[in-house]
């Protein structure tokens, strides 16, 4: 089932920037329309204690739910894709990781029982369990010690219901 059409004329609109300048940080970041899709782009800086560009917009998760399957082009850099169970500004996050291929356009998918409970970048320990049926946000980030420009083109994401056999 098809959760974000990245293709859709308003999906950039959709999204709000959470760059680390909450934190005293430089870092840039924006979600852009390009011609099939958007465009996560931005300059992440380590200046001032810095060190993250971020995105988030709403999202359900449709019932059943075991995954999630993108379909980007990556710049070499690697990303978080993030989930959020509950209406705050600031809390727990579950996060999934995943690196990209320079130039190259990949479909990868991210299991929810892999999304791992974070807070300001830090594990959780004993966080509850990340329930589908009340995820409520989305979020990209860019981050984790890298600097410099990145550029994530997204075309496509969606829910898988069953997971492939390894």
């Amino acid at each position: 089932m098809q959760l974000v059409d990245f293709s859709q004329a308003e999906e950039a609109s959709r999204w709000r920037a959470i760059n680390d300048g909450v934190m005293g940080g430089v870092s840039q970041s924006q979600m852009v329309a390009i011609e099939q899709g958007c465009r996560f782009e931005g300059v992440v800086s380590l200046d001032n204690g810095g060190g993250f560009a971020s995105m988030r917009r709403p999202l359900v998760l449709p019932e059943g739910c075991r995954a999630l399957r993108l379909t980007h082009r990556g710049d070499g850099n690697s990303y978080q894709l993030r989930l959020k169970m509950d209406g705050l500004y600031d809390g727990v996050l579950y996060v999934a990781g995943f690196a990209t291929q320079p130039g190259r356009e990949e479909v990868i998918e991210l299991p929810l029982s892999e999304f791992e409970p974070r807070f300001r970048g830090r594990a959780v320990a004993g966080a509850e369990p990340l329930d589908e049926s009340r995820v409520e946000q989305l979020g990209l980030l860019m981050g984790q010690g890298q600097s410099g420009p990145f550029a994530l083109n997204l075309y496509q994401l969606t829910a898988v219901s069953q997971l492939q056999s390894s």
